[in-house]
């Protein structure tokens, strides 16, 4: 174990989420075995089973009884991959932590890699680019519109935001916190905290061997939906009443200022004996009286948001059934 490792009970921890795959499980905890052992590195595998129908969970606990460096999380239902992803943060232990998918599509081969790129180049994240991928063109095709649009938002420069296979020093995933469906943007979130050393590697796809794909075309509907939930909530977590009060503010003063354009006009026209319509006969008195309407709406939903804020809402409580080792 290097000296920058010396304070840690293993040098790797790889976090596996899984969702029905226990045909594929035995031979990847072996292969991830087998690739860590040669370039004799410590490692853990934390698998995660996130309320698999199948007998992922009796697979892992036979796998378990003979490897003390196993170690399986079960979740009483599915709650999704951020949730499982989650757990497996908390509960690894190792200098840098490693995830990947649990349907062999993704080589162990690369970990040794990855973990060097984090512990000498400095990384604090590396996120694997599938650049020969072996999926079909409805999902290829809005993977790279979704990877644009979170380059283009997020600026970090990235090919595939969505690769699995991704290596943490463990004060990234120590200090962030996924939820919902917030996986995909962990790169994100990690910048926003204020790790800026993002790199990205070059990985092998492989075709998938055992089961079926477990998401569908409406993770990239999702996807968007919860890119623009995560730039707001990370721009402005800390300071609802800047959003809120700001956009509050500018409605109000829009509102009255139309209402006092429409008043003085009306004086105005009135002072100099001539014919003018009754305020309230306006379509834009409405439209001003909307905007002040509004504008208060915004500002007290600003100072709620900052209530909320301070009390933070729990989200990251999830029902672990079962753990091995």
């Amino acid at each position: 174990m290097n000296k920058s490792s010396a304070s840690f009970p293993v040098e790797i921890s790889i976090v596996i989420p899984l969702l029905n795959e226990a045909e594929s499980l035995p031979e990847l905890t072996r292969w991830i075995a087998r690739v860590l052992q040669t370039h004799g590195l410590t490692y853990e595998v934390i698998l995660i089973d996130d309320g698999s129908t199948d007998d992922s969970w009796e697979v892992i606990e036979a796998l378990a009884m003979g490897d003390a460096a196993l170690r399986g999380i079960r979740f009483n239902r599915n709650y999704g991959k951020s949730a499982a992803l989650n757990v497996g943060f908390e509960a690894a232990c190792g200098r840098v932590v490693c995830t990947m998918d649990a349907d062999l599509q993704d080589s162990p081969e690369e970990l040794p890699e990855l973990y060097r790129m984090v512990t000498e180049d400095k990384f604090d994240l590396v996120s694997g680019w599938k650049q020969k991928r072996y999926d079909p063109l409805s999902k290829t095709l809005p993977t790279k519109l979704f990877n644009g649009a979170t380059r283009w938002i997020s600026g970090i420069r990235l090919h595939d935001f969505n690769c699995g296979l991704k290596a943490y020093d463990q004060r990234v995933v120590k200090s962030i916190e996924v939820y919902g469906e917030m996986h995909r943007y962990i790169p994100v979130i990690a910048k926003w905290n204020g790790f800026r050393r993002i790199g990205e590697k070059i990985v092998q796809h492989q075709e998938r061997k055992y089961g079926v794909t477990k998401f569908g075309l409406e993770r990239f509907v999702y996807g968007f939906l919860d890119l623009a939930s995560i730039t707001f909530v990370s721009r402005f977590r800390r300071r609802p009443m800047h959003f809120f009060g700001t956009l509050g503010t500018l409605s109000f003063l829009l509102g009255m200022v139309l209402t006092l354009w429409l008043t003085g006009e009306k004086v105005w026209l009135a002072y100099h004996n001539l014919k003018a319509r009754n305020v309230t006969d306006q379509p834009l008195f409405f439209m001003a009286l909307v905007a002040v309407i509004v504008g208060v709406q915004l500002f007290l939903a600003g100072f709620l948001a900052e209530m909320v804020q301070l009390n933070g809402p729990r989200r990251n409580d999830y029902l672990v059934r079962e753990k091995i080792n």
